[in-house]
């Protein structure tokens, strides 16, 4: 990219930008990067309606073709179409950087789908009325799903091969920057990759610069737009400045182009973080928390139903275990502990007892092998995890979940806080009745610092990178890590 300067009086600088070779604007798609997300929606859209035409087709093969039928499961291929796209719409999913990250767009997916499997189903059997209504409505979810999971990943494919290969049609733009070229030479590169072409460039003078200073540039400013063709201006500085910056943009009010304002400098950190709506007024969000309101309404429904399905799968096996208890040595039949929990709130952990003491207090010993404080029942409650199972009772009123951080009892929970940095962060999320540190073979005592840093490495990770895929996968690997029975004593 050659540059052409031109010195002005009070310091204006103008760099016209040469197009470049011929070369680099062959093979463009016909697609500007700002228009991807209407063509994601729009792709949506088509995937719903198709997904219902075949599916009503080859649910009607075999009795006959109906052309209400045709009608009907269009109609609702439209309004679940609506619906599916207003609620990705919302939560700002057909973002082309959002259409990168393929694992929340599939998770995204299936959940706003799965959310609308009701409507689809009752708008078949109602509107459908016919014997293969069922059918139909059944291949239309599973088929729709299918289709709308492979187009996420063809969008994405598509969409980082257009990055990659600077496909997008050119946006011609002009950029006014107080940045010297060696500093921004990163913006035109990332401008040349989202198909934006600089064909111009202006230099802003110091801080402090004029009104006579502003309006020259100005005027050459809007001279230059004028005499060519140019789509967007791109203003890129240091927002400190903004008073001499918003009196610059409004002199730009009167050019029919769009005007962006990229911010550079320390105070740009800020204007990097999402912002959204308290009453009437913007702020900034600077934390967010690690499970949106959806994933926890999501997960919490799965812990109530997870639990109460295994409490009564289990029930036979809970009594036998109770009554074993109760048979091999006195004492009660639960241990009761407390625990710290989500937000660092404290709550009663419940397990079978496995001990002839039940410690709950400042100084508790942890157990070790031929632990001779453990019972003979409690010798395989502990070895088979058993004696974990009444958390589910945890899980059901809230205190804990299914999957998450283990918690630890309070003594060893503040003695682990010093020794090993952000452990503090496990408290972000409900602790679990297993997690990914259980399934990696982190069971057990925990002697040495080193083993509390890597259960807690462990645990981070999962938090970062928490999704309902992710649970299921710990869920299935809980039993095999069980039947391992590393570090069960």
């Amino acid at each position: 990219m050659n540059f052409v300067n031109r010195h002005f009086p009070d310091r204006e600088v103008t760099d016209r930008v040469n197009p470049g070779p011929i070369i680099s604007r062959q093979h463009k798609w016909p697609l500007r990067y700002d228009s991807i997300e209407y063509v994601a929606l729009c792709a949506d859209i088509a995937t719903i309606v198709f997904a219902s035409v075949v599916s009503t087709w080859l649910s009607q093969a075999q009795s006959g073709w109906a052309a209400g039928d045709l009608s009907n499961a269009l109609g609702l291929a439209l309004v679940s179409a609506t619906c599916l796209v207003c609620l990705l719409k919302t939560h700002g999913l057909y973002r082309p950087a959002e259409l990168l990250v393929l694992r929340s767009q599939m998770r995204a997916v299936w959940i706003a789908w799965a959310s609308l499997l009701f409507l689809i189903w009752a708008g078949y059997g109602f509107a459908i009325g016919s014997g293969s209504s069922h059918q139909a409505g059944t291949l239309f979810a599973v088929l729709g799903l299918g289709l709308l999971m492979a187009e996420r990943w063809g969008v994405r494919a598509l969409l980082g091969k257009g990055l990659s290969g600077r496909k997008f049609a050119s946006t011609n733009i002009v950029l006014v920057s107080d940045q010297p070229p060696a500093k921004n030479a990163g913006l035109p590169e990332t401008l040349a990759m989202h198909g934006y072409s600089v064909r111009g460039r202006f230099s802003l003078p110091p801080i402090g610069f004029g009104p006579a200073c502003r309006r020259r540039l100005t005027a050459r400013v809007i001279d230059y737009i004028r005499s060519s063709e140019l789509d967007q201006v791109v203003v890129e500085a240091n927002p400190e400045r903004w008073p001499e910056l918003r009196a610059f943009v409004a002199d730009l009010r009167v050019l029919p182009l769009p005007v962006v304002f990229v911010p550079v400098g320390t105070t740009s950190e800020l204007l990097r973080h999402p912002t959204r709506s308290l009453g009437s007024t913007v702020c900034v969000e600077l934390q967010r928390g690690p499970l949106t309101q959806l994933d926890c309404a999501t997960k919490r429904i799965i812990d109530l139903f997870g639990a109460a399905l295994a409490l009564t799968i289990l029930a036979p096996l809970l009594v036998l275990a109770a009554l074993a208890i109760k048979l091999d040595s006195p004492g009660p039949i639960f241990f009761r502990q407390q625990r710290c929990g989500f937000n660092g709130r404290i709550f009663l952990i419940r397990k079978f007892r496995t001990m002839h003491v039940l410690e709950d207090g400042p100084a508790i010993l942890q157990a070790r092998r031929l632990d001779r404080r453990v019972t003979r029942v409690g010798k395989w409650l502990r070895r088979t995890s058993f004696d974990e199972l009444p958390q589910l009772l945890n899980v059901l009123d809230g205190s804990m979940s299914l999957v998450g951080p283990r918690p630890h009892a309070l003594a060893h929970d503040g003695e682990f806080d010093k020794l090993v940095r952000n452990y503090a962060l496990r408290r972000r999320v409900r602790p679990g009745l297993t997690g990914w540190a259980q399934v990696h073979g982190c069971r057990g005592p925990t002697p040495t610092a080193i083993t509390v840093e890597t259960r807690v490495q462990y645990d981070l990770w999962y938090i970062d990178n928490w999704s309902l895929r992710l649970d299921l996968v710990i869920l299935l690997r809980t039993p095999l890590e069980v039947l391992r029975g590393r570090n069960a004593y």
